[in-house]
């Protein structure tokens, strides 16, 4: 498992679409949706199918290999 990167947020909760952006796995928010479908998108070790997820600082998100924490 990858050590994740951590990614600073300015506000608290932050919605996993948003996320993603800031992370820059996608660059807009409609490329949330394929990856979400395929199921390649994982919160806290759990697969998530919301982009409109509510996410807190310590939440870890895992996009194929990659390992992201919100900070």
């Amino acid at each position: 498992m990858p050590v994740p990167r951590d990614v600073p947020i300015r506000d608290e909760p932050i919605r996993l679409g948003q996320f993603l952006k800031l992370a820059d796995v996608i660059d807009n928010g409609a490329e949330a949706k394929p990856l979400l479908l395929r199921r390649l998108v994982a919160v806290n070790g759990t697969t998530e199918t919301r982009r409109g997820r509510q996410l807190l600082r310590g939440d870890v998100v895992n996009v194929g290999e990659d390992s992201f924490r919100v900070a």
